[in-house]
C-alpha cells in the first residue's frame, strides 16, 4: 500500500490551522491513500507541545474516522515516559497504529534498543507499531536486528526507511519477512517487485497523481519515474539555496504546490523555504509535472 504523511499548517501567530488540516486530510484520502500518518519527522512531531499534540491528534483521528480511513500517529520524544503518555492518549481516541523512532539525543546501546521496544510494545500489546529507521535517531537497525525484535514483539509490524542503499533495504525486507517495509520512491522502484515493499510517499507528494502512478507499475515506469524524481530533487535543492534543513521544510514545499494556501512555516526555531525559493521550485516542478501529465488536479 501507499503510506503518506499529514503536515501541520501553521498560522503567522504560531497557532495551527484546523480547517486547512482537515481539508488536506480529506484531499489525501480522496486522491492519494487512506493510510495516513501524523507527526512523523516531516510532520514536526518533535516540535509540538502536549496541548498541541492532543488537539491536532483529535482533529486528525476524527477526520480520518469520518472518511473511513486508517490513521497512524507518530510519537517522537527524548522522554520515553512522555512517549508512553501520548500513545495512551491517542489509543483512547481509538488509534491502533503508531509510528515510533529512537530518541535523537544520542545513539542507543544494544541493551537500550531492547528496552525501548519492550517499554512500548509490551506496555501496549493491543496496538501496532511501525519503526522509522533513520540516521538522525541512532542506531540504524539491520535486518538481523528486526528479525530478532519482530520475533520478540508480535505487535512490531512494520518499518519505514529512506535512502537508496538497496542492499541495506533489501536486507531488512528479506531478513525480517514478518514486517511490512515501506521505502521511499527510488528504492521502491527498484525493490517493489522482488521485496514486496510498500511505497512511502516523499518526493512524490508534490502531486496527488504521482504516488499511485509510481505504485501501480514500478518496473515499467521506473526509468521515466526516476528521471522525473531526480529533476524534482534537484529543484528542491535549488529552492533551499544550499541550506540543509529539517525534514518538514522539504515536505511543505510539496504541500504548497498542491494547496496554494498552505503555509511554508515551521514550528520555531526551524526555518523553511523562502517565498522566492518556493516560486523557483513551483516554476520548475509544475513544468515537469505538466509534461508528464501528472499535474495536481
Amino acid at each position: 500500500m501507499i503510506l503518506a504523511t499529514c503536515l501541520v499548517p501553521w498560522r503567522e501567530d504560531g497557532t495551527w490551522d484546523e480547517p486547512r488540516l482537515r481539508g488536506c486530510i480529506e484531499d489525501l484520502v480522496t486522491h492519494v491513500t487512506p493510510h495516513l500518518y501524523l507527526f512523523g519527522t516531516a510532520g514536526e512531531g518533535y516540535a509540538v507541545t502536549d496541548d498541541q499534540f492532543r488537539a491536532v491528534t483529535r482533529c486528525f483521528t476524527t477526520t480520518m474516522a469520518s472518511l473511513g480511513a486508517f490513521p497512524m500517529v507518530g510519537v517522537i520524544g527524548t522522554s520515553l515516559g512522555s512517549v508512553q503518555e501520548r500513545i495512551a492518549f491517542a489509543r483512547d481516541l481509538g488509534v491502533t497504529a503508531f509510528q515510533i523512532s529512537f530518541p535523537s539525543w544520542g545513539a542507543l546501546l544494544p541493551a537500550e534498543v531492547d528496552a525501548f521496544f519492550a517499554h512500548l510494545c509490551d506496555r501496549f500489546p493491543d496496538v501496532r507499531f511501525l519503526h522509522y529507521n533513520l540516521a538522525r535517531a541512532q542506531p540504524v537497525l539491520t535486518g538481523r536486528d528486526y528479525a530478532r525484535l519482530a520475533a520478540r514483539h508480535p505487535n512490531l509490524v512494520a518499518v519505514k526507511m529512506g535512502g537508496e542503499s538497496l542492499d541495506t533495504l533489501a536486507d531488512v525486507a528479506r531478513a525480517a519477512p514478518a514486517l511490512r517495509c515501506f521505502f521511499t520512491e527510488f528504492a521502491y522502484l527498484r525493490l517493489a517487485d522482488t521485496c514486496g515493499c510498500g511505497l512511502l510517499s516523499a518526493l512524490s507528494a508534490c502531486s496527488p497523481r504521482l504516488p499511485a502512478w509510481i505504485f501501480e507499475a514500478p518496473r515499467e515506469r521506473a526509468p521515466e519515474a526516476e528521471a522525473l524524481l531526480r529533476a524534482v530533487h534537484a529543484a528542491v535543492k535549488q529552492a533551499m539555496e544550499g541550506r540543509t534543513v529539517i525534514d518538514g521544510a522539504y515536505d511543505k514545499l510539496y504541500a504548497r504546490l498542491v494547496w496554494p494556501d498552505f503555509s511554508l512555516r515551521l514550528a520555531p526555531p526551524y526555518v523553511g523555504a523562502s517565498e522566492a525559493g518556493f516560486q523557483r521550485f513551483r516554476e520548475t516542478v509544475s513544468g515537469l509535472l505538466s509534461d508528464a501529465s501528472l499535474s495536481p488536479p
